[in-house]
């Protein structure tokens, strides 16, 4: 009886993330874990096309029915699979439109624009609340300002005396944080 009344709940105005919650094709746990890989795919994008948009996008298929999840593959590498190829889609029409030229010309315009400020602002505050959520945790905060001055694992864990273990320790730690409180940041 619940289960039909959350139907009957379900408006058109809902997002697909919504629609593909209510019936049930992913939990809450599979759609935050999805937002934080859709972060990872939207780098590059063009500035209309955000994350968001992305794991919509990707959603949208799985319901419409035009993408079907094979029975031997979870939703999250489903799901994902579909990302990337969204994304590679954006990327060849990207270049198709690209003008022609010397080959720099199109290099150039398959990069991703220079942020502007609104994308400046907001990559600064999300930063910032990383910051906050490991301010307690000096381990994980040694990590993170060496992932910021460009360090690799190892040159992180020989300057802050750490071992392999140690530092993939807190990284799982840190990729748990970051998660339940939807925010993204590759650690490597």
């Amino acid at each position: 009886m619940r289960n039909r009344q959350l139907v009957r709940h379900v408006v058109l105005n809902e997002t697909p993330a919504e629609r593909a919650l209510a019936r049930g094709l992913v939990t809450e746990i599979e759609l935050v874990r999805l937002k934080a890989i859709a972060r990872l795919y939207a780098w590059g994008l063009p500035p209309d096309m955000g994350w968001a948009d992305l794991l919509q996008e990707a959603l949208l298929r799985v319901l419409q029915g035009s993408r079907r999840r094979p029975d031997n593959v979870s939703m999250i590498a489903f799901v994902t699979g579909i990302m990337r190829s969204l994304k590679a889609e954006q990327h060849r029409r990207r270049q198709r439109e690209a003008p022609s030229g010397s080959g720099d010309n199109v290099a150039a315009a398959t990069l991703d624009p220079a942020p502007d400020a609104e994308r400046s602002l907001a990559a600064r505050q999300e930063l910032a609340a990383i910051y906050r959520l490991f301010a307690d945790d000096a381990v994980a905060t040694r990590i993170l300002n060496g992932l910021g001055s460009g360090l690799s694992p190892e040159e992180i864990c020989a300057a802050n005396g750490l071992s392999r273990t140690d530092y993939e320790s807190a990284r799982r730690r840190m990729r748990r944080c970051l998660l339940r409180h939807n925010l993204a940041w590759r650690l490597r």
